[in-house]
């Protein structure tokens, strides 16, 4: 089922969702290939497509992913973080809770999907680092896009990536971490409710420059 959004529509109201995923419903595989058959169509650099998807469904590999991500939200969300004013901290204090939740739930999502690009980027220089990502982000995002337009949600995270996470998952998963690169964990289920609103975000004319910074 297509919820028929218009571009703008689709753009404007695909959010990280947390606290909205139904993990009681089952997601088809037919669906997300679909979708991931679009995020294809993402450009990459040279259009070399050094993209894999590793979708997970297995609940004893969704547990112990669950459980990388948990150890590390509890560090990350240990470290101070500095005031960016007090609308901007309250956004901050909701998006930091609804983040604990997903947390606390990960492995109840249907399914998890692990984007990666061939290739190690860290310690890279800008260039390499910016081809690379630029490789692989765009089909993320299309991804989640074309999920949100059938009734699915997901969240964009990196957590599981921090300390010695992102060998664990490639161990957990044959993802062969010296020739390969991940670039999050991303739950997938169908969302509680499909009417999803734009973020609030900073006015366009304090982040555009014309000409010069």
């Amino acid at each position: 089922m297509q919820l028929n959004l218009s571009a703008d529509e689709v753009l404007k109201t695909t959010r990280s969702v947390r606290k909205r995923l139904d993990f009681d419903r089952p997601v088809e595989r037919a669906v997300v290939e679909e979708c991931l058959d679009i995020a294809l169509q993402a450009p990459t650099g040279g259009n070399q497509q050094g993209w894999h998807f590793i979708v997970v469904e297995d609940e004893a590999k969704k547990k112990a992913l669950a459980e990388i991500y948990r150890a590390n939200w509890a560090i990350y969300a240990s470290l101070p973080r500095g005031g960016a004013g007090a609308d901007l901290d309250d956004q901050m204090t909701r998006v930091r809770d609804s983040a604990t939740f997903l947390s606390e739930n990960f492995e109840k999502a249907p399914m998890m999907m692990i984007p990666c690009i061939k290739g190690r980027l860290e310690n890279v220089d800008v260039a390499t680092g910016a081809g690379g990502w630029g490789s692989l982000l765009p089909a993320v995002w299309s991804f989640m896009l074309a999920l949100r337009n059938r009734g699915i949600g997901s969240a964009w995270t990196t957590i599981h990536l921090m300390m010695d996470g992102e060998k664990k998952a490639a161990e957990l998963l044959g993802i062969p971490y010296e020739k390969v690169t991940q670039g999050g964990l991303f739950p997938i289920a169908y969302t509680k409710g499909t009417e999803f609103q734009p973020a609030k975000r900073q006015p366009l004319e304090s982040v555009l420059h014309w000409d010069k910074w």
